[in-house]
């Protein structure tokens, strides 16, 4: 395998300094959703855990790091997931958090930002204007910058779930990865080709927000001027060089998906594994939905990767009437 920027070693060492609580998450096969896919699929559940994603496994090997060493104070920008992380285990080990985000972001993931005590900083534009103005706050303070993605770090994080999936029995045949700035991507994608390289690494994005799926298919940086999807956990612009770089060398496949089938696998996931997840979560299973005949006999394993997602919204999206309290 040729070298990306992550490091197995370091991968193992980060499970150490990783609070357990985000560690070990569920991983099951889930017979009632294979009619409706016509594959054996397995579900890694990165929801069940205090910030509801993945995004705590990177957030706190970067905590622990800076509780040692310092600065105490951190900036990131977010679409809502890595600013609830990092405020996770920035509040745990008395770092200062900072948090840039679009006013645009879902308020549930918002409000919760606010609640694990970071300041939270709201920007009129998208994800790429919230982290370039995270840039300037890391600058004029002099405080550390994290960059989901481009930090390691954040994929090696990341990259802890796929040393659980190739823990696991029975094998499966291909695995397939939410694919937004990258760091679960290439983090898991790193492990499998090191340590299973018979798994198929498949990366999906929506339609919508296509950058990093066509730089990936022209092995080269290809940015879009807007995105347009409800998967605003992926909706990203502009792909990272050093990213896309570890990306071509450990992920098979990037295929895209139309709005509808997000929201047809959101649905399954309700009515067939009793899960509530946001729309980047239902990208592996969109995937499956839209191209049956590649995964027919095979075991597929999709990362249910967030978890965070408005309710109201989301009861348009899957057309069912929301629960009122009495």
């Amino acid at each position: 395998m040729l070298e990306t920027r992550l490091d197995t070693a370091r991968i193992r060492a980060a499970r150490h300094v990783i609070d357990p609580v985000f560690l070990d998450t569920p991983l099951y096969r889930c017979e009632a959703l294979e009619p409706g896919l016509g594959c054996a699929v397995s579900v890694k559940l990165e929801t069940a855990n205090p910030v509801r994603s993945f995004k705590a496994r990177g957030t706190e090997v970067i905590a622990s790091r800076l509780a040692d060493e310092g600065p105490r104070a951190a900036v990131c920008a977010s679409a809502g997931n890595l600013g609830q992380a990092l405020a996770w285990s920035g509040r745990g080990r008395g770092l200062d958090v900072t948090v840039v985000a679009s006013r645009f972001a879902p308020e549930v993931k918002l409000d919760r930002i606010r609640a694990l005590d970071a300041r939270l900083e709201l920007v009129d534009g998208d994800f790429d204007t919230a982290r370039e103005r995270a840039v300037a706050i890391a600058r004029h303070d002099g405080i550390r910058l994290v960059e989901d993605s481009l930090d390691i770090e954040t994929c090696e994080g990341a990259a802890t779930i796929g040393l659980e999936l190739v823990n696991t029995a029975p094998s499966f045949d291909a695995v397939l990865i939410a694919l937004g700035g990258g760091a679960m991507a290439t983090g898991v994608g790193h492990v499998l080709k090191a340590l299973a390289p018979g798994v198929e690494v498949i990366c999906v994005q929506p339609l919508g927000a296509p950058a990093m799926t066509h730089s990936w298919r022209q092995r080269r940086v290809v940015t879009t001027d807007s995105t347009d999807t409800i998967a605003d956990g992926v909706a990203g612009r502009r792909p990272i060089p050093e990213v896309l770089d570890d990306l071509l060398l450990v992920a098979d496949d990037a295929v895209l998906v139309r709005e509808s089938s997000i929201i047809a696998g959101m649905r399954m996931l309700l009515d067939h594994a009793g899960l509530v997840v946001e729309p980047s979560a239902a990208l592996g299973v969109a995937a499956i939905l839209e191209d049956r005949d590649r995964f027919a006999g095979r075991h597929v394993v999709t990362v249910v990767c967030g978890g965070n997602v408005d309710m109201n919204a989301y009861h348009r999206w899957i057309g069912a009437a929301p629960v009122r309290g009495s």
